[in-house]
């Protein structure tokens, strides 16, 4: 399988540029004049509350020449970031700052194709690029503060709490677990770079995979069928997050925060079907991370209503009474060591 063109071949590199020339460049994919002063211009949002959350992205944890064009980091960085706003309710995007750190031998088209991944990303989800800082550093990270905002749906009685925020908190024992997508596909598309599993899989599963990883799509779509598919006796309360870090430390987050444990139906996994033949396909659909999908907490009656709109969304457990974060098997069986691959509940770790 081909890897992405190695930018290292280029001459001309940080260094060589200078920090003034390379804020001039990076201006080019903002709208004018935003690079032109020392704060970023935010477009008006009509007197509704800003969401904001911010990621960082860094070199051999997060990215890799070896797996990632530099487009691909660009646009990853930037969807994982939106990924957040969606899982906070949001349908809107304002807009994104970038700090980029980078030794002074990084060749600029790297840089390039970084921005021009991050301008990929906003043209097809919203929002601009409002600004940022770049400085040297030994090693490079991209650290990404995103901003969005919540839909105004006409209000509804009876309602409870904000309409259109969903809080990890906001979950309660009897909610069905709605998983707005597969998931296992970013961490096969990993392994499938890095040539650790054999490229003999269905060819369309493959480019699933792969795409899965270096092309994540935060789920702004799912927010609006949530939206659109809310029953009118039910009152505004969602508990959600998204699956970041895997579909087992998702449920456990959301049971951790709205005081409930969390079980999980191992005979509804949220697996491609293609997939599911794979020895790894379990472990990875529960603790590879980095899908990005919506896992939601819903009463019974929205949680079907949401899956009869959304293509894809599933029930994957439920909420129950019973130690805060804790994680089960709606069967009853215990969850063990083993159940999720990185040591669920905690899912994919940063330090560790």
């Amino acid at each position: 399988m081909a890897n992405p063109p190695n930018p290292e071949t280029s001459q001309e590199t940080l260094a060589d540029l200078g920090e003034w020339e390379l804020i001039r460049r990076l201006g080019a994919f903002a709208p004018p004049g935003q690079f032109a002063d020392d704060g970023a211009l935010l477009p008006a949002t009509g007197g509704g509350p800003l969401v904001v959350n911010t990621d960082v992205l860094v070199d051999g944890l997060h990215f890799s020449d070896a797996t990632t064009a530099a487009a691909d980091v660009g646009w990853r960085a930037t969807a994982a970031n939106l990924s957040d706003l969606a899982a906070m309710g949001c349908t809107s995007v304002v807009g994104i700052t970038v700090a980029l750190v980078a030794p002074a031998t990084t060749p600029w088209p790297w840089v390039e194709g970084v921005y021009s991944g991050i301008r990929e990303a906003l043209e097809t989800y919203g929002g601009i690029l409002l600004g940022g800082d770049c400085s040297g550093g030994c090693q490079r990270l991209l650290a990404i503060t995103a901003l969005g905002t919540w839909a105004a749906e006409p209000p509804r009685a009876p309602t409870v709490g904000r309409t259109g925020a969903i809080r990890r908190s906001d979950g309660r024992p009897g909610d069905l677990l709605v998983s707005t997508g597969p998931h296992g596909l970013s961490r096969l598309g990993l392994a499938l770079l890095q040539g650790t599993i054999p490229p003999h899989l269905d060819p369309s599963l493959e480019e699933r995979a792969i795409q899965a990883h270096r092309r994540p799509r935060p789920r702004f779509d799912a927010v609006r069928a949530l939206l659109a598919s809310r029953p009118t006796p039910v009152s505004w309360r969602v508990g959600g997050c998204d699956s970041s870090d895997g579909l087992a430390a998702a449920a456990a987050a959301i049971g951790a925060s709205s005081g409930c444990a969390a079980h999980l139906d191992r005979d509804a996994l949220p697996l491609d079907a293609a997939m599911a033949g794979l020895p790894q396909a379990e472990t990875w659909c529960l603790g590879g991370g980095e899908d990005f999908e919506l896992v939601l907490a819903l009463e019974r009656p929205w949680a079907e209503a949401l899956i009869a709109t959304l293509p894809g969304a599933s029930v994957v457990g439920a909420l129950v009474a019973g130690e805060a974060g804790a994680l089960g098997w709606s069967d009853g069986a215990p969850w063990g060591p083993g159940d999720g691959g990185r040591g669920a509940p905690s899912g994919y770790s940063h330090f560790g």
